[in-house]
């Protein structure tokens, strides 16, 4: 077996990003005289210390940890947190892909380009006519609930989608029209609602479905991640304005997180994947305890129990998924084997004839 050359990386661009946004930064505060919002803000930035690791080495945005803690620790409304999860990553997830992208790491090309064309169909949509008319206590439950199986998900399959290498290639025009509905929809209900969540689901997909290497799987996560919030940001400043208090919150974080995520991305390959997803999944199964606890009294009983059956209803999404990508897996292997067979036999009827 042949051993490919390393590829050219190109971290000159991502230097050069930086060296563009900390010039930007540094006029907004100084320029503008910004400083005092900044040191007033210190906690959140503070924060996305660990969620820019987050999302530059897992498959879940700096949102993950930015939402519950504005939303939960600091009592500030969902939909701020939400405005500030497409802000903040728009900085971080964006620094983490042009880092990927440098480096010339392995993506699911044709899964993401699908996905990123629904994100660009449905997104503005979702920001339009379905985020306004979920109440706030809803998009904490949203978010909850979601991430809460995510992280389920992980503490009992880790070992199995640790173990995948490579990636089950089936059609490119499958994969397209699988990260278009993915995206479209992601987009669409969760991501318009919470400011994250399509990189989680595409991320289901890859690993669920395609059976996909985390080195692969993760990384397209954090680009289609990146493209969301660098989207959903500017629309909203567009057409819908976002929420008092974002714009403060992320002068403070955003110069952490450019260089947090693509710390993450970095760091992750030196001591694995499997640690952190671990770690992340404890995060995201307590942030569900937490809410439920905070909001037992706005959720009752019924609301409670209700909470947790959306959980389970998720979890049996994914393992559904994992049941139909091994049957896909399966027929992909065989009709590689049964062309191999064809193949093989080829020279032996030419001699024969």
């Amino acid at each position: 077996m042949s051993i490919r050359p390393p590829r050219r990386q190109y971290l000159w661009i991502w230097f050069f990003w930086l060296a563009c946004f900390y010039s930007t930064w540094v006029w907004l505060v100084f320029g503008q005289q910004n400083w005092t919002a900044v040191k007033e803000h210190w906690p959140i930035a503070l924060s996305m210390a660990m969620g820019s690791y987050v999302a530059g080495s897992t498959p879940m945005g700096g949102g993950t940890v930015g939402f519950p803690i504005l939303v939960l620790l600091f009592e500030l409304p969902a939909s701020l947190g939400r405005d500030f999860s497409f802000a903040v990553q728009s900085i971080g997830m964006t620094s983490a892909s042009i880092f990927i992208l440098c480096r010339r790491q392995p993506l699911a090309w044709s899964m993401l380009k699908g996905a990123i064309t629904g994100c660009a169909l449905a997104l503005p949509l979702g920001i339009l006519w379905v985020a306004p008319v979920v109440p706030d206590l809803w998009i904490k439950i949203v978010f909850a609930v979601i991430w809460a199986s995510f992280g389920v998900l992980h503490l009992y399959r880790i070992r199995e989608i640790a173990s995948h290498d490579g990636m089950t290639e089936f059609d490119e025009r499958w994969d397209f029209r699988v990260g278009l509905v993915t995206g479209a929809l992601a987009a669409a209900s969760v991501t318009s609602v919470t400011g994250v969540g399509i990189d989680m689901v595409l991320y289901a997909m890859l690993v669920l479905l395609c059976r996909a290497d985390l080195k692969i799987a993760i990384p397209t996560s954090v680009v289609i991640m990146a493209f969301a919030s660098v989207y959903g940001i500017v629309f909203k400043n567009l057409f819908t304005g976002v929420q008092p208090g974002v714009y403060e919150n992320w002068l403070a974080a955003a110069p952490v997180v450019a260089l947090g995520a693509p710390l993450g991305v970095f760091v992750v390959n030196l001591i694995g994947r499997k640690p952190t997803l671990l770690f992340v999944a404890i995060l995201c199964v307590g942030q569900f305890v937490w809410t439920c606890y905070t909001e037992k009294t706005a959720l009752g009983t019924l609301g409670l129990a209700l909470s947790v059956l959306a959980v389970g209803v998720c979890l049996l999404g994914f393992e559904k998924l994992r049941a139909w990508g091994a049957v896909l897996v399966g027929e992909a292997q065989a009709r590689r084997a049964s062309l191999q067979d064809r193949v093989s036999a080829i020279p032996i009827q030419k001699g024969e004839s």
